[in-house]
């Protein structure tokens, strides 16, 4: 556990204390920032950190094999009642604690703890504050080793994709009949040779399935891809190391020679909006001015709405990206959450604006990291990124 480093965050942050809680796997956000992460932990645990003193533990006495040699002081508890008296103990002189919960249900990535586990905290007197910005403090942060690998994702991702849309026009030349289960089974058999792994299939859509953001075919259930086709391709892997980070994009493809008007002048306005949010982040950070979240959204889906085109934009502009794909740090939002977290040096995140009309969508995802304040601490990883729709044949 970081104890100084989360001490410092609660300090810069005007927090008294963090009361870590987990039961059964509900807040992984604990299990992460105790190293319990992959124990089998039956019953209700506690961890208390100070902004000043050693961490003070309440665990079960079932469970003192799943805590030995934690940081601090541990103790144990076996009925209810006993449970009260111990976190009456444990809560002492604290006048507020910082948890797992949003107010309001604002950010659904930090809604861990329960409500009836606020509502026993506060009868104690305690006030209980959100540990949002706390917790992607220590959580989502990339260290060097982490983002050196997210990169070198991002770089394999991109040749598969490449193959892809390769394989696509070669077999459409060919004469040769292909379905999106054909094409996303070729993009995992790359990651296969590139020892990246994944969370999940690939999404390969055609014509009105591309308006479908979260749409993956299946061996049942999948459209052949013909010449004249509308193709969206998002694909999504990691390293095999355990705390590797994903690499994630979106690209899209025409397969002709000729590129559609009606598809090139959506793609311009997903491209435009994508690049704007880019921009946008680029001229605060670099002058180091906080940028939240939901402000990229809006910089976002307003340059989509000023174009006509606002309804037919129906998700958050980014998501955060670490071990998992979507991470609980800071999301690009202002339409699913209003996300007022600020982006912060050493998270990534991705941008992916899309318009989604009936029968066809445009996506555009590129992934940015923050390397650190000032100057050129922007970084798309997922570069070279797409400037206009791919031709096939």
């Amino acid at each position: 556990m970081k104890i100084k480093e989360i001490q410092r965050e609660l300090a810069s942050l005007g927090l008294d204390a963090w009361l870590l809680y987990d039961f059964r796997g509900i807040n992984p956000i604990a299990q992460n920032v105790a190293n319990l992460s992959g124990k089998n932990i039956t019953r209700r645990w506690f961890c208390l950190i100070p902004a000043e003193g050693e961490p003070r533990w309440l665990v079960h006495k079932i469970e003192t094999s799943n805590f030995v040699g934690v940081p601090g002081v541990t103790t144990l508890y076996a009925g209810w009642q006993e449970l009260n008296e111990e976190m009456r103990a444990l809560l002492a002189g604290m006048k507020s604690v910082a948890m797992e919960y949003s107010p309001d249900a604002a950010i659904p990535y930090v809604s861990r703890v329960d409500a009836g586990t606020l509502e026993w905290i506060r009868a104690f007197g305690v006030e209980v504050q959100t540990s949002a910005e706390l917790a992607q403090r220590m959580e989502v942060r990339l260290n060097d080793a982490q983002a050196a690998g997210h990169q070198a994702a991002a770089h394999l991702v991109l040749q598969a994709k490449d193959y892809a849309f390769t394989w696509i026009g070669s077999q459409l030349r060919d004469g040769k009949t292909i379905t999106e289960y054909d094409v996303q089974q070729e993009i995992l058999g790359q990651f296969d040779a590139r020892e990246l792994v994944t969370d999940h299939p690939p999404i390969v859509a055609v014509n009105a399935k591309s308006s479908d953001p979260h749409y993956a075919p299946t061996a049942t259930d999948t459209q052949e891809i013909r010449v004249g086709d509308f193709i969206l391709i998002d694909l999504w892997a990691k390293q095999k190391e355990p705390d590797a980070v994903f690499a994630d994009t979106t690209w899209v493809a025409y397969a002709g020679k000729t590129v559609p008007a009606q598809y090139v002048e959506i793609f311009e306005i997903v491209r435009e909006a994508r690049d704007r949010a880019v921009r946008f982040i680029r001229g605060r950070w670099d002058v180091g001015q906080p940028v939240h979240g939901y402000a990229v959204d809006d910089c976002v889906r307003g340059y989509i709405t000023e174009k006509g085109y606002g309804e037919f934009f129906i998700h958050r502009t980014g998501h955060n990206i670490g071990t998992v794909i979507h991470g609980n740090g800071v999301n690009l939002d202002n339409l699913e959450t209003r996300d007022v977290r600020t982006l912060i040096p050493g998270v990534c995140f991705s941008i992916e604006p899309g318009i989604y009309l009936s029968d066809f969508g445009v996506r555009t995802e590129i992934d940015v990291f923050l390397a650190g304040p000032g100057k050129d601490g922007v970084k798309v990883t997922t570069a070279p990124v797409q400037n206009q729709v791919l031709p096939l044949l």
